[in-house]
């Protein structure tokens, strides 16, 4: 059988390292899926660059959307990133072409994904994007395939290493956020303009993709509850510890009766489970399932390495001639999801209030409470300094999250804070 003619648009990191495999490796592959890999076209911005790997004799594009529609290629491998163009266009060019498509971008699918596997599928294409979602974790393989015969009750995990980097640090160091960012910063982990990592709309994105494969549904970005981790204090790390959890920023999207329930925010997690042991700049994911049960899929969510190892997956794939169905069911048959209100969710909350220390003030925030038919579990006052600011954390038990936020707008209408009060959700696995 004749090798498989790979076309890589954008070299770097990652572009990069799988382009380095196929040229030193690709003979050697052969006896995995059947064919030899040839890098035979490569797009990127700079040609000049050293990337570390000698290109051979791969025909240079300046233009990726011309590599996409001229390129002597059996499958284009899209490694530039954005959710427009150029990706949208080369890939859409690829498509077009009859070649099937490999990509990292998860912008691009979250925002344009069921129009792409549509087109993909009504040409019998492949559309993979394991390197789209938690790096070297083959968490889409593992739910378009290992569990496949499941019903998918949850999906759930730590999906951004650059925020479970500073939220490991900030507990270990007792540092603030902004010191931590810094840092991350320096290391490499975090980018210049951090906004779309801390923000959590990189776990958004991620989050949406994984939905929409464990629930056979589109990819819906515009429903997801997003909130980053830029609130999250060292106090309140410290007061998680005292209370037995950990804070992880979390992707989660559940089966609920209103529908499908999808949020992006920091939660406690329970200190001795799974996630909870997730440090540094490790992911891990989580599926609850009817058969299978809970699996949970714990590694590097990004890097070169990592991430290459999910794009030759990949690759093999195709060598192999394997084709499913982009999100698990057929693109045709696939619709948006009927999302459940983010008002509507029930779940315990930690609050913590930074009040003036003078009598009353915990019968103030207790009424605000029990107005909204809230309960509390437990309360901390640590400091004991009349007159002034000390923090006053509470674990409520379960309500609903209108509830919650009703709440805290009538504790600061109240005027006993003095700063707008923390709210983290309460997980329990």
């Amino acid at each position: 059988m004749t090798a498989l003619r790979v076309g890589i648009a954008g070299l770097g990191t990652v572009g990069a390292a799988v382009a380095k495999i196929i040229v030193e490796n690709g003979a050697a592959l052969a006896s995995r899926c059947g064919r030899a890999l040839q890098l035979t076209a490569v797009s990127a911005r700079d040609r000049a660059k050293d990337r570390g790997v000698s290109l051979g004799a791969a025909e240079w594009f300046a233009d990726p959307v011309k590599l996409a529609q001229s390129a002597p290629i059996d499958v284009f491998v899209e490694l530039m990133g954005g959710e427009g163009d150029p990706a949208k266009a080369a890939v859409e060019a690829a498509i077009a072409r009859g070649v099937p498509v490999i990509t990292a971008n998860k912008a691009l699918l979250a925002h344009h994904g069921v129009a792409l596997a549509k087109a993909a599928e009504a040409k019998g294409l492949a559309l993979n994007y394991e390197a789209a979602v938690a790096g070297g974790i083959p968490i889409v393989k593992a739910l378009r395939e290992g569990l496949g015969a499941n019903r998918v009750e949850r999906v759930y995990g730590i999906l951004n290493g650059t925020c479970n980097y500073i939220l490991t640090t900030m507990e270990s160091s007792g540092r603030s956020f902004a010191d931590v960012l810094a840092e991350a910063q320096r290391l490499g982990y975090a980018e210049a303009d951090p906004t779309f990592d801390i923000g959590g709309m990189d776990t958004a994105h991620k989050l949406c993709l994984l939905a929409a494969v464990a629930f056979g549904n589109a990819p819906a970005l515009d429903e997801i509850h997003v909130e980053g981790i830029e609130r999250v204090s060292p106090m309140d790390i410290m007061f998680a510890r005292e209370f037995g959890f950990r804070i992880k920023l979390l992707g989660l999207a559940s089966r609920v009766n209103g529908g499908i329930e999808q949020r992006v925010h920091p939660a406690m997690v329970p200190l001795g489970t799974p996630l909870a042991d997730v440090d540094g700049v490790f992911n891990a994911v989580v599926a609850d399932c009817n058969l299978a049960g809970k699996s949970v899929y714990e590694g590097r969510g990004a890097g070169a390495g990592p991430t290459a190892s999910a794009v030759m997956s990949d690759v093999l794939d195709v060598a192999r001639g394997v084709r499913l169905p982009t999100f698990g069911a057929p693109a045709v048959h696939i619709g948006r999801p009927k999302v459940a209100s983010m008002g509507a969710h029930v779940g315990a909350c930690y609050l913590r209030f930074t009040v003036i220390d003078r009598p009353g003030v915990i019968a103030v925030l207790s009424r605000c409470l029990a107005d909204q038919s809230i309960s509390i579990e437990s309360m901390l006052q640590r400091s004991r300094s009349p007159g002034e600011a000390v923090p006053v954390v509470m674990i409520t038990h379960e309500a609903s999250e209108l509830s919650m936020v009703k709440a805290l707008s009538a504790v600061v209408a109240t005027g006993v804070v003095t700063e707008q009060p923390c709210m983290i959700r309460m997980e329990r696995f």
